[in-house]
Parts: C-alpha cells; structure tokens; sequence
C-alpha cells in the first residue's frame, strides 16, 4: 500500500490510504445497499489500482514565494493544492505537469487567477494513449495568447518526445468548465489514438473516453456479455459518444444504431468506424428522446451509457413504449442508475444481473453494469 500525504486536503481518494481489498468491499456494500432486494456481483477490482488515470486535468496557481505549480482544488474549497505527485495519474502525467511549471516559470508566464481574471496559464488537460503510449496535450490560456508558445511548446516536446499533438484552447470565461470554444492545434494532428481490445478509437479534446482503460475493457466485455447479442440482431446505443460500445458490439450482430448529442463525438465516431473498417453502424448526432420517437426499426438490445445524472424520465417512458426485450446499463452512477431502474420496473423490465467494476479505485465512485430483461 501507498500513501498520500494529501489525501485530506484533496479529498478526491476517500480510499487511497485504506488496503485496495477493503475499499472494494466498501464500494460493493455501497452498492448492494442502493440496490436493497437486487442481488449484486462482487465489485471487479484491478491487480495495480495506483496511476491508472490516462486522462488528468491541473489547474495552475503561484505559491507565496512566486513558484507555480499545477494542482487539484482542495475539497470543499476553491483553494489549489499540488497534484504533480498524485498516485492515481498517470506518471507521465505528473512529469509532464512538473516540466510544464518549471518551464512556465523560465519563460515568466503567469498563472491564471480566476478572481482577477488576469494570467496566462489555466489549466492543463493530459490524455494518454495506453496502447501507444502517445500524450495529447492541451493548454488552456485564460489570455489572448500564449506567450513564447512556439518555444514553450519546442521544449516541452525536446522534454517528453512521446507527446503526439499539443492543442492551445481558449478559455477566458468565469466558469468551471476546464475547455474553452475554441482552439488551436500548434503542434500534430489534434488528436491520438488507443486501441480497446481490437478496435483502433480516435479521441480528440472534446470527445468523451474513459478515463481507466484497462477498466474499460472490462466494462464493455461485461456488457457484452450480459447483451448475449445474435447475428440477427438490431442494436441501438444510446449515449453512443465515439462509438466505443458500438463498434465493440457491430461483429455480434447485424446492426447498430449510435446516438449522441455531441456533434463532435458523433465526427469521431464515424471516423472510428471508418478506421476499424466497420460498415453495419450508423451515427445520429441528435437528442435520444427525439430520435427514438421517429426511430422506425424496433431494436432488439439497448445500450444505456448516460453521463453520470442519468437518463431523463421523458426519454425512459419513450423508451419503454418499445417494449423492448434487453436493456444493458453502463453507469457511473449507481444512485440515479436504481432511480432509472425503479422507472423501468414500472414497465415490466426486472433486473437479470448487476456486476459494479472498479474504473476509479480509491475515489467513492464506481461503475455499475445491469441487464434487464422483459417477457414480452
């Protein structure tokens, strides 16, 4: 076991100095207690759960002493604390993070202050590829412009030659949002990629992609599993972001719709599906209730992959006029995953299995997969 000496004032690894066994069986009883009567798999684990996040996001502060460094909000407070020795990110995250503040503070580039609104460095996004290994790196300015960027940029990659593409955004809003609208590739194409079992998946700044990989491939062949999916089958994914269960299920069957609001998820969808040489998978960039109304093929499985406040209660009532035979629920969150449940309960569909996976060990979080089927 590791420990933290932060863990207090982070807050984000309620677990991180307890044994990796324990907090399993914490997140488990978590579950089981949501779910009362619905009986609950025993939670997959990982065998090394410390520096599996391959997607980090850091915000920049100065200290007292005018040292900047990159860090996680303290919790339940607005006040910054160092992050680059974090033992749930990625190391090469972290390298990347010490190297950006130490180079920002040869170049005398600011650090962002949010209560001022001046400063030039805000946050950094790091996503790694694991099959590749391979770093998209994007820098979020809360200025017009990145000062010395083109010499910035050169030594940072001189420094960590596995950075791929290096992407400046633009973020001068009072927000909490990391991603500005707009940006600019200055370094690569503007995105990587990474491989889930077989399947080669394109992730830009603005796509949605898991943030455990080694996790994720657990997810989807549990999902997978649970859908016992026919060559005869249609099947339509909703929350389809790029694509990743999708194009996972379309060799198991005959068809399969994605929808997806995000426009640019849907982009990198169609490119994933070209790039893997799948033809029976058709995108829709469009909201899932409206979709589903006019959808004029009745599908034989549903995937569920919403973000972590759940499906909407229109879109479940929508849903369950289908009278569908197989829905598999891929959450984040338990708590509004058995609140959705109890609304497809209404319409006949009972629990068949719930197997809750491990894609953020030490944090209070844990993803949830459940089949549900109905006699129709």
């Amino acid at each position: 076991m590791k420990y933290c000496p932060i863990y207090k004032k982070c807050g984000g690894c309620a677990y991180i100095n307890e044994e990796y066994e324990k907090t399993l069986l914490n997140k488990h009883e978590y579950v089981q207690k949501l779910f009362g009567k619905i009986k609950v798999d025993e939670v997959k684990g990982m065998k090394d759960p410390y520096h599996y996040r391959h997607k980090i996001y850091a915000s920049f502060y100065s200290d007292k002493y005018n040292q900047i460094h990159a860090g996680l909000y303290e919790e339940n407070s607005h006040r910054l604390i160092d992050s680059k020795m974090c033992l749930i990110q990625h190391v090469k995250a972290n390298d990347i993070l010490r190297t950006m503040c130490t180079l920002a503070q040869s170049f005398k580039i600011e650090p962002y202050n949010e209560d001022t609104g001046r400063g030039v460095l805000r946050h950094a996004y790091i996503r790694i590829s694991r099959s590749t290994g391979r770093v998209m790196l994007v820098i979020v300015i809360g200025s017009k412009g990145l000062p010395s960027s083109k010499n910035y940029v050169k030594k940072l990659v001189e420094a960590h030659p596995e950075i791929e593409t290096v992407i400046i955004n633009y973020n001068h809003e009072h927000t909490s949002m990391i991603l500005g609208r707009k940006s600019d590739v200055v370094y690569g194409k503007g995105y990587i990629t990474d491989q889930i079992g077989n399947l080669l998946f394109r992730i830009s700044p603005q796509s949605f992609y898991q943030v455990n990989p080694e996790q994720t491939e657990v997810i989807y062949n549990t999902a997978l599993e649970m859908a016992q999916l026919k060559k005869t089958d249609t099947v339509l994914d909703v929350c389809c972001g790029i694509g990743t269960i999708a194009l996972s299920a379309a060799p198991l069957c005959k068809e399969v719709i994605g929808v997806e609001i995000n426009e640019q998820a849907i982009r990198d969808a169609e490119k994933n599906m070209k790039l893997n040489g799948i033809e029976n998978v058709e995108f829709y960039a469009e909201d899932a209730e409206r979709f589903i109304q006019r959808l004029d093929t009745k599908p034989d499985v549903v995937f569920l992959d919403p973000p972590r406040s759940g499906m909407s209660e229109p879109f479940i009532r929508t849903l369950n006029r289908l009278s569908l035979k197989k829905i598999v629920y891929v959450s984040c969150n338990p708590a509004t995953q058995i609140r959705d449940i109890r609304l497809f309960a209404k319409a006949g569909y009972r629990v068949h299995k719930a197997v809750p996976v491990d894609n953020f060990p030490f944090t209070k979080h844990v993803e949830t997969i459940v089949s549900l089927s109905r006699n129709t």
